[in-house]
């Protein structure tokens, strides 16, 4: 499978629609400006906000804003970052998937709706399924395949490989498909938001 055709448009609304029930909001926009713009207008003033570690934030301007500061929200990744002691700051990142508003993007976008995330440590898929008040999600077209079983196999042979190199640059040592969440069902309405962006981004 080519994972980097991007998908009609027939195929972006069918998606979306498909996603929309299994009870996930699905907003489109076209640009990552759009996005990182979208982003900033659904968190509100004094939330608790954090995000995993993630290349379509970065694409979009969204982890650069945060780390400036110049935004009403409480970023939970300063403590962490000013916290020396190794065990402490375990603690505060488990602490930190509590957030308000837990950021993030997905792997993998099945055509039937499901959404496959994979992480080497859980520190992020860890927040999506419950324990974040509220997570926003945002993802290129590009990540959209035919079914779930595709979905999972661009994670393996795609998503994974591309982030094992980009660890390697960045931390010094590879990454690995430690956790790997399927979303098939949000049962808490408004709760997870998917900002689908009609461009190429992330892995």
């Amino acid at each position: 499978m080519n994972y980097e055709t991007l998908p009609s448009e027939e195929t972006i609304t069918k998606t979306a629609e498909a996603i929309k029930q299994r009870g996930i909001e699905v907003i489109i926009v076209n640009s990552k400006e759009e996005a990182l713009a979208k982003v900033k207008e659904l968190i509100p003033e004094g939330a608790t906000v954090m995000n995993g570690s993630s290349t379509t934030l970065d694409e979009i301007g969204f982890v650069e804003y945060l780390k400036q500061g110049k935004h009403p929200w409480k970023n939970l990744h300063d403590p962490i970052l000013q916290e020396q002691d190794q065990q402490k700051r375990m603690e505060l990142m488990r602490q930190a998937v509590l957030a308000d508003y837990f950021l993030g993007s997905t792997n993998a976008i099945a055509e039937t709706g499901e959404l496959v995330s994979a992480d080497a440590s859980g520190s992020r898929v860890g927040a999506y399924p419950f324990a974040a008040g509220k997570v926003i999600l945002v993802s290129g077209i590009n990540k959209i395949v035919p079914t779930l079983e595709d979905a999972i196999k661009r994670v393996r042979e795609y998503a994974y490989p591309l982030e094992n190199e980009r660890a390697k640059k960045v931390y010094g040592m590879g990454s690995m498909v430690g956790k790997m969440l399927i979303t098939e069902k949000e049962m808490f309405p408004q709760r997870t938001t998917l900002i689908l962006v009609k461009e190429k981004l992330g892995f």
